[in-house]
């Protein structure tokens, strides 16, 4: 998703970050594989005093769902984005 300047959708898992000015789309790739495609989404939004978006919520969807999401923000005038924070790293497994 992130900087895919094509049409279609990357088949390979991609990071994106999406935003409208005032909130910010985060989709990052939770797991990929040939049985599952599923995105982790994070909701955040910008405050004129802060220097790191509010998180307001996270979810995992589908990567239909998550392009179609894409897309409806995109219609609606959303424009990519540099990230905006850093994402939480996974815990290591032993």
């Amino acid at each position: 998703m992130h900087l895919n300047h094509s049409k279609r959708p990357p088949l390979s898992p991609q990071e994106g970050w999406i935003s409208d000015g005032r909130h910010v789309l985060h989709f990052r790739p939770t797991r990929w594989d040939r049985w599952s495609k599923r995105l982790e989404v994070t909701v955040g939004e910008l405050l004129p005093d802060q220097p790191v978006p509010l998180l307001k919520k996270r979810l995992e969807i589908s990567r239909e769902e998550a392009l179609k999401l894409w897309s409806e923000k995109r219609k609606q005038g959303w424009q990519t984005t540099k990230p905006q924070w850093r994402p939480p790293q996974a815990p290591a497994q032993d």
